[in-house]
């Protein structure tokens, strides 16, 4: 059986990576790209068979661009997971803490540890493309008076020694991760779920819309999914390229598109919205 072979960002031992292990299993091959867009091109380009990207986390809010390129390539989502955040001070082998001057890391993980830092004024916080870039980094130079924020898995698979765990100052830190396939063979996929009649239990719908610049027309939007009792979880607009100060609507409800109340609001939806798009309908993460 040939093993899935999945694209995401980041380096080895990236947090993108336990979201692979947890949507696919152990046995899936992983493909690292340094940018989100090569993650995407891959995908579509069958450089590999899936793709995992982050969406959004607890304390950092959206992952903005990630919502443009799921416009912008033809992907859709088939599946969803939380990866906890972990973070941890990591080191090359015989550097301790009182040696570090510089911490390296991607800039959001090292706004989620200010406390560290308040607590430690002496040590420069330094942004890195990459968590487990930073430590890779650190590691291959022998930095004597540097260290890395990053995953424990990262520390283990390049070398390093972890000097603090668990340094995030919110400990409900969890980033939410999209699965996505190309989107002809996705639908395929779907097809052959609904024969088999499989599924989870808790199923969402992602979609994106925009409205006409006119009184009321997000509410009557809106409504449409409402008045199917359609329970919404998240909505999220962001500019619509070329047209200045209009947007798109980016929403997730739960329940399957092709269930007759997510038909009915869907359809309505389609005569009140200028543009809308299915981007995918998925068994919902824990």
């Amino acid at each position: 059986m040939k093993r899935v072979t999945a694209a995401f960002q980041g380096e080895l031992g990236a947090f993108s990576q336990e979201a692979v292990r947890q949507l696919l299993g152990d046995h899936a091959s992983v493909a690292p790209f340094q940018r989100f867009d090569e993650v995407f091109r891959a995908l579509t380009g069958k450089k590999a068979d899936t793709a995992v990207v982050p969406i959004e986390n607890t304390l950092a809010g959206s992952v903005h661009e990630n919502y443009d390129h799921l416009l912008e390539y033809d992907v859709r989502i088939v599946g969803e997971t939380n990866v906890r955040i972990v973070h941890n001070l990591i080191a090359p082998p015989g550097v301790r803490l009182r040696d570090i001057r510089r911490v390296f890391s991607h800039p959001v993980a090292l706004n989620q540890c200010l406390d560290f830092f308040v607590k430690n004024p002496q040590i420069e916080k330094v942004p890195y493309y990459d968590t487990a870039g930073s430590v890779k980094m650190i590691v291959r130079e022998k930095l004597g008076d540097a260290g890395a924020i990053a995953s424990s898995i990262a520390a283990s698979i390049y070398g390093g020694k972890i000097l603090r765990r668990s340094i995030e100052d919110d400990r409900r830190n969890y980033t939410r991760f999209f699965l996505l396939r190309r989107t002809k063979e996705a639908q395929r996929q779907a097809k052959d779920a609904r024969r088999a009649r499989t599924g989870a239990s808790r199923w969402k719908t992602s979609i994106v819309f925009t409205t006409r610049n006119t009184p009321g027309a997000l509410f009557r939007a809106i409504s449409a999914l409402a008045l199917r009792d359609m329970n919404l979880t998240k909505i999220e607009s962001r500019p619509l390229r070329g047209k200045p100060w209009e947007y798109l609507f980016y929403v997730d409800f739960l329940g399957r598109e092709d269930e007759e109340p997510a038909r009915n609001a869907l359809g309505h939806l389609r005569e009140l919205a200028d543009f809308l798009r299915v981007l995918g309908s998925y068994p919902g993460g824990e």
